[in-house]
């Protein structure tokens, strides 16, 4: 009952706890928030893309958002590693799904676009669950009627810069760039890897001022001092995050249409997530969680994981001291 009186109390939508109901019960929203019918009033919002039509090897990522937001049931409203508050700073809520067509990417674009422009111009952040990566490209569209050209932090095994004449989920960014979506020099892809067509198939972007980090240069180290070096190249600039769960390595993220072996650890993902305090983050996705491949449910409840630590670096999130307890 004390629990219930301050959540009554609070002027912030808060996660459903354990102790009110089970974790396996009530509606599957992310981390059990409210759900939402837009995004006025609100900070951020979750928003769910459940598409898979642009996928060009394994189907099944439009099962994504809800295997996430089942899996987020899992999750505390606390940071307890970083210290971040984030539903005692910011107003957040669960806002659905975008209606797409499974029929049409075309029609799916066009609701995309306006649904991200309707959550921006509420002057809310939105992070979607995908979803194939082709989302991000109508994403970008709908930012753009509200933030114009973004800087972007791109996570993946893939640079999705493919020179196909069609969309699919290997094309978003080079659209995004031939329709000027982008700071070119403030786009970062880290993670790539994985064998490709060409020698030239990651230099497209590196041509075009893109920083490319190969995941081959993130094996055995820390990635805290190359995020010191996006937020020096950023600064503020508005920025996207785009992660997808193909970055890391499928031995912790088998769950995934396009697996490439020899990649990221779930703790460099936090580095980089973390690494982006500070920045003016405006969005963020991740995308390529395909539950049929999914046998644990660990790769969905990793992605939940992740959008929680998006989350936690918006601009607007109070961090609270942590308490040492080493010797």
């Amino acid at each position: 009952m004390f629990r219930l009186a301050l959540r009554r109390l609070s002027s912030f939508n808060q996660p459903l706890g354990a102790r009110e109901i089970p974790r396996f019960g009530g509606i599957a929203t992310m981390m059990r928030l409210p759900h939402a019918g837009d995004a006025t009033g609100l900070d951020a919002c979750f928003l769910g893309i459940p598409f898979d039509v642009a996928v060009t090897n394994r189907a099944g990522t439009r099962h994504g958002p809800r295997q996430i937001r089942n899996e987020s049931s899992l999750l505390r409203p606390f940071n307890a590693a970083t210290g971040a508050a984030p539903f005692e700073s910011i107003q957040v809520a669960d806002v659905g799904d975008v209606a797409v067509n499974t029929h049409s990417i075309a029609d799916t674009f066009a609701a995309i676009e306006e649904r991200v422009a309707s959550v921006t111009t509420n002057g809310c952040v939105p992070l979607v669950l995908g979803g194939d990566h082709s989302i991000t490209h109508a994403i970008l569209r709908g930012m753009a009627k509200t933030h114009g050209k973004v800087a972007l932090v791109h996570v993946d095994a893939h640079c999705d810069t493919a020179d196909y004449k069609y969309i699919t989920h290997g094309t978003p960014f080079r659209r995004a760039v031939e329709e000027d979506l982008l700071v070119c020099d403030k786009v970062w892809q880290i993670g790539l890897r994985g064998g490709g067509y060409t020698a030239d198939d990651f230099a497209w972007g590196s041509e075009r001022g893109f920083h490319v980090v190969q995941a081959t240069d993130c094996w055995h180290k820390s990635l805290a001092p190359l995020m010191e070096r996006v937020r020096d190249n950023v600064g503020d600039t508005p920025v996207y995050i785009s992660f997808d769960i193909d970055a890391l390595d499928p031995g912790f993220a088998p769950g995934t249409g396009t697996p490439e072996i020899g990649g990221l650890t779930p703790i460099q993902a936090l580095e980089i997530i973390r690494g982006c305090r500070g920045l003016n983050i405006v969005g963020g996705d991740l995308v390529e969680v395909s539950p049929p491949y999914d046998a644990s449910g660990n790769t969905a409840l990793l992605g939940a994981n992740l959008l929680f630590e998006m989350l936690c670096v918006l601009p607007k999130v109070k961090y609270t001291p942590i308490r040492s307890f080493s010797h």
